[in-house]
């Protein structure tokens, strides 16, 4: 009796943990069609379509109310009545939010009066876009779909075929998912070619599933859901049931800001998995698990959505594992703790596009990483979503206005096209005369730039646009861009990232320079667009990339920015086959690119934040002078009587600042910190995050500030020139980047700070005799020792910032004294 109250308690918690989570939709439409009784389904409320007081819908055409005679009792009451309708006819539902929504049409036939329902032969669609045609079942069944409603109305429309002249429909849920539950640039694409960024916007294509799995559980049902989805187990569709062992946690999984949530699947699913069946295998012998996903035969695609959470793990690091779909590579060497932040237990999610053919199969297969060790080797699968992408075909209704429209704008095209002819012979007279200022060139897709200051400080007779630092960048057409690209070559790529291509070209003046070209004809790369040509139109630093153009044509985004020759830092630290640099111009090259964000922080009355500095957003010119580059991300900073911006998580993995993590408030600190990042990173010449070393290694800045704090950081450094640096200067450098890396953004130091320190720790390198400010000390600082075979062969002196060219000696001259600055 004790333990039956203990589970109905324990039923009753896990009810009030369900209620207290519920999605809740801000359009919400639940029918209960053909009915004028409403009905609880799921803990959810079906209105009755037929009953006057309920005004949740409009229904346009002819139809009429069916009931079953003889109702199943093992059906859902909402399958005991249906609306037939004997011709063309739609619900028109109105739509509060603009966005995904789910749409859920439910059927089950049966015999009533004059109507077989198994005998119905049907076509609907959905704002125009064909669902399904000649549609007709036998059986109980739920078509779901997740489609893009951009209007403030939804009409679905049921469209009898001439067989059977009529349609029907059970009941149908209308309800808005939540926001970024289908992200538009964030499928990858697999097949014969690879991995690639899927070219389409993803939120504008319409779905409709085909099969939703909970692998290694149980059936789920919309009880169990927030969304109230079903999920089925995936027992028969594995290819090899011994190959798999089911792996099972109670406990609740972490859920991340920004990553997974509820909504995307319940808990039940990220809390079991498949995984390697390893019993009577050695440890050696390496296989795969292997599920087969039946689909319709056909010229289809499918959108795969795979989920992961790692509850087989003891520490973080030690799961390494790849993913196939149908026989090809979507993802090589996954780890989820570095997608995680290292946390267990923590759901993830990836999105693919695969094509199946005439396969009818969508094959899902998992299989141990290289990368993992003898004893650890597995690999593991939680859920899997696959949808049909439908094509968009048009109404009826909709082609005749659309014949309609092709016929006016023909006459209005003819109109407009004699109107240009005659407005362009006035216009030619008049230029005669009187030279007209140029007028800014439409963009197609999207409103056009402002000019930067165009009320205060013009805009130049020959495209380019003038700041309060002189030359800002210019227009530059795309004929022009082109032509310097021979057509974007892919032999002329230098590197690629989030927004897009970068491509190496040489202008018509014989100006060398990279070509950053935005998805063609994608929106999604807009706002890093505007905010990178807004940046660099304020700003115009030594150290800072240049911008020297853009084009906003043909629906294009492409950036323009000065060629740097030597690439990327990253590049040069531990790339393949390139002369490590050497200490003392590493040392110049931190210098240079504190300035460039000193000059961020401070150059303006609220200063720019960048947000993502990295080793790959410092770029290297033909005389190692660094620039800070790729201002996509970048924010205004706080206003002067604000403490923090308040925004979304931005940066990458391994640089980001834990703090701007956890309370999303971003200052300039969060730039200090990434900077410390870098710091270690070009002192110790290894990635930020490198999942290939164990796991106290695997993150940079905790490693090295382990190192740094035991006093003993001249042991990782990078032994390539561990003999050139000096130890007062490695102590200075080492505690610079331990300041950088504070939990806490107050403790802390501001860019200037940073930028004098480094300076100072330049001048202890280059002189025997120099001491800290304030402080006494006549010893002179010892080298490290030289390892065998290296030495100093770089001997350049420092250019200082362009802006002034003041040399390295005049710059540090006030330093050379006790009274420091």
């Amino acid at each position: 009796m004790k333990s039956c109250k203990v589970i109905l308690f324990f039923i009753l918690y896990l009810f009030l943990i369900y209620l207290s989570t519920a999605f809740s939709p801000q359009d919400n439409y639940l029918i209960n069609c053909g009915s004028n009784t409403d009905a609880i389904v799921d803990n959810r409320h079906f209105l009755g379509d037929s009953n006057d007081q309920n005004s949740v819908h409009t229904s346009q055409g002819k139809s009429i109310f069916q009931k079953n005679p003889n109702p199943s009792s093992n059906l859902s009451f909402l399958y005991t009545t249906a609306r037939v309708f004997n011709g063309a006819s739609k619900y028109v539902l109105n739509i509060k939010k603009i966005g995904t929504h789910f749409l859920r049409l439910h059927f089950s036939p049966f015999t009533a009066q004059n109507y077989d329902l198994r005998k119905a032969s049907f076509s609907f669609s959905a704002n125009g876009v064909l669902l399904f045609s000649n549609f007709s079942v036998n059986t109980t069944v739920l078509r779901e779909f997740i489609l893009m409603v951009d209007n403030f109305e939804l009409e679905i429309e049921f469209t009898p075929t001439y067989e059977s002249n009529f349609a029907f429909v059970n009941a149908i849920e209308v309800f808005s998912a939540p926001d970024d539950f289908i992200i538009g640039d964030g499928a990858k694409s697999v097949g014969p070619r690879g991995i690639q960024e899927f070219n389409q916007n993803m939120t504008l294509q319409t779905l409709e599933t085909v099969h939703r799995i909970n692998v290694g559980g149980l059936k789920l049902t919309p009880f169990n859901d927030t969304m109230w989805r079903s999920w089925v187990p995936d027992e028969d569709f594995l290819v090899l049931k011994s190959a798999a062992k089911i792996a099972r946690t109670s406990h609740v999984p972490k859920y991340q800001k920004g990553g997974a949530t509820r909504e995307i699947a319940p808990d039940n699913v990220y809390m079991t998995a498949q995984q390697m069946n390893r019993e009577n295998v050695t440890t050696d012998f390496i296989f795969n698990i292997t599920w087969n996903f039946p689909v319709d035969i056909g010229d289809a695609s499918h959108f795969v959505r795979l989920h992961f959470c790692d509850i087989v793990s003891m520490a973080p690091g030690q799961l390494y594992f790849n993913v196939y779909l149908n026989g090809f590579t979507a993802y090589k060497d996954l780890d989820l703790s570095s997608v995680t932040f290292r946390e267990l237990a923590t759901p993830y999610y990836i999105d693919f596009v695969v094509y199946s053919g005439s396969s009818g199969v969508v094959q899902v297969s998992i299989d141990p990483s290289n990368l993992s060790s003898t004893m650890r080797r597995n690999a593991i699968l939680n859920g899997v979503e696959i949808m049909k992408m439908v094509n968009y075909v048009a109404s009826k209704s909709g082609s005749k206005k659309r014949n309609v429209w092709v016929i006016v704008s023909s006459v209005l095209g003819s109109f407009i096209l004699l109107s240009v002819v005659i407005l362009a012979a006035l216009l030619f007279f008049v230029c005669r005369k009187k030279k007209l200022k140029p007028k800014r060139s439409e963009s197609a897709g999207w409103t056009p730039l402002c000019q930067y200051g165009s009320t205060s400080h013009g805009t130049l007779s020959d495209g380019t646009s003038a700041g309060p630092n002189g030359f800002l960048g210019q227009r530059i057409p795309f004929a022009e861009i082109q032509l310097a690209t021979n057509n974007f070559d892919k032999s002329l790529i230098v590197g690629s990232g989030g927004f897009g291509m970068v491509y190496k070209a040489v202008l018509g003046d014989n100006r060398k320079v990279a070509i950053k070209r935005g998805v063609p004809g994608s929106r999604q790369g807009l706002p890093e667009f505007h905010t990178e040509i807004t940046v660099l139109s304020k700003i115009r630093h030594h150290h800072l990339v240049s911008l020297v153009g853009y084009c906003e044509e043909q629906s294009e985004m492409i950036l323009v920015y000065e060629y740097m020759e030597k690439g990327p830092l990253k590049r040069h630290l531990y790339g393949p086959g390139i002369t490590p640099l050497s200490w003392k111009q590493r040392l110049e090259i931190c210098i240079g690119a504190a300035r460039g964000l000193h000059y961020l922080h401070t150059g303006f009355a609220q200063g720019i934040i960048h947000r993502d500095i990295k080793s790959t957003n410092i770029l290297l010119d033909e005389n190692y002078v660094a620039k800070v580059a790729d201002f996509g991300l970048s924010r205004t900073g706080p206003c002067l009587n604000e403490t923090h911006v308040s925004t979304g998580v931005k940066g990458s993995f391994g640089y980001l600042d834990p703090e701007y993590f956890r309370r999303q408030q971003l200052t300039d600190k969060s730039d200090v910190y990434s900077f410390g990042v870098v710091l270690f990173e070009v002192l110790c010449a290894r990635p930020a995050i490198d999942p290939l070393l164990s796991r106290e290694q695997v993150n940079l800045a905790e490693w090295a500030m382990q190192w740094q704090k035991d006093g003993q950081l001249e042991q990782i450094v990078d032994p390539r020139i561990r003999g050139q640096i000096k130890l007062s200067c490695l102590k200075k450098f080492g505690e610079t980047a331990e300041k950088c890396l504070a939990d806490y953004g107050i403790d802390r130091p501001t860019m200037g700070d940073v930028l004098w320190n480094l300076e100072y720790a330049f001048q202890l390198q280059e002189s025997d005799s120099l001491t800290e400010p304030h402080e006494v000390s006549n010893s002179i600082s010892p080298r490290l020792p030289l390892p065998e075979g290296l030495r100093n062969t770089q001997n350049e002196a420092y250019t200082g910032d362009g802006a002034s060219e003041i040399s390295t000696s005049q710059v540090f001259s006030q330093l050379m004294t006790n009274e420091g600055r």
